[in-house]
């Protein structure tokens, strides 16, 4: 099946994008050594860098781990369907191009609701022949849009990995983040499996946050046993839930933990 697009053409969601103020994906496109960002995004970034150098790291350690476990769902695991939310701009390794490597005929629904995400979507984020990838406009918030959507694409009735890296810290409220994942997890069949990482307190990120507080970016840290309990009721993959860095590392690496969480579990 050939990839498909978003109802709203990307002409009309580049009219929705302000590059006079920083959005936290392009500050993270510019972590990443990415192009796609702004004076104000690049401004912002560096005033975090300054309190928190260790944000570059976190940034790189992310989307590391995000091919470390996607090589290993769509490979030991067997998955071939993919649903990401929170995708942020397309870089390197993104979550198809690393699941279509190992097996062609993966179908992967990208979830975001930043519209120079929906502009680079149709351009960027193609498909494998005999795969699939299409993109819902929707909120980590709306968890029920997010199935409609992935509906289109997805087979409910077969496994799905659920990819959440740096999203539910969107969610202010604990339980809220909580109930969200729940619900996704409740859609799924068992077989599937939840993938999510997320920020963690430490001095110096701390600091970082009240800076993107102060520009109208907050993010909620959670402590690593807030973040090991998304994984409740799940059978976590070998080594658990993590600094991510320490999940599966490249052999003869020798990674150094930093204040970001996660892990991969399997819905029994």
């Amino acid at each position: 099946m050939a990839d498909m697009g978003t109802e709203e053409p990307a002409q009309s969601a580049w009219s929705r994008v302000d590059t006079s103020v920083p959005h936290s994906a392009r500050v993270w496109n510019y972590w990443l050594g990415g192009k796609d960002n702004f004076p104000a995004d690049r401004e912002l970034g560096d005033k975090v860098y300054e309190v928190y150098p260790d944000i570059v790291r976190v940034a790189r350690a992310q989307r590391e781990f995000l091919v470390r476990a996607i090589t290993y769902l769509a490979g030991e695991a067997g998955i071939r369907q993919f649903l990401d939310i929170g995708t942020g701009l397309p870089t390197a390794d993104n979550t198809h191009e690393v699941a279509q490597r190992i097996a062609p005929d993966s179908r992967i629904v990208y979830v975001d609701n930043d519209p120079l995400v929906l502009v680079h979507a149709r351009a960027l984020l193609t498909s494998a022949p005999g795969g699939a990838t299409t993109y819902v406009d929707a909120d980590v918030r709306d968890p029920e849009k997010i199935l409609a959507g992935a509906a289109e694409i997805l087979d409910f009735n077969e496994p799905v990995a659920l990819v959440m890296f740096g999203i539910v810290g969107n969610v202010a409220d604990n339980d809220e983040a909580s109930s969200i994942v729940t619900r996704l997890l409740d859609a799924v069949r068992p077989g599937s499996y939840l993938a999510l990482n997320d920020g963690t307190h430490g001095e110096d990120v701390d600091k970082a946050i009240e800076i993107t507080q102060a520009d109208g970016h907050p993010y909620n840290l959670r402590t690593p046993e807030q973040v090991t309990s998304f994984f409740d009721g799940l059978a976590v993959v070998e080594p658990g839930v993590v600094s991510t860095p320490l999940w599966r590392p490249p052999a003869g690496s020798a990674p150094e933990p930093l204040f970001i969480y996660g892990g991969v579990g399997r819905k029994p």
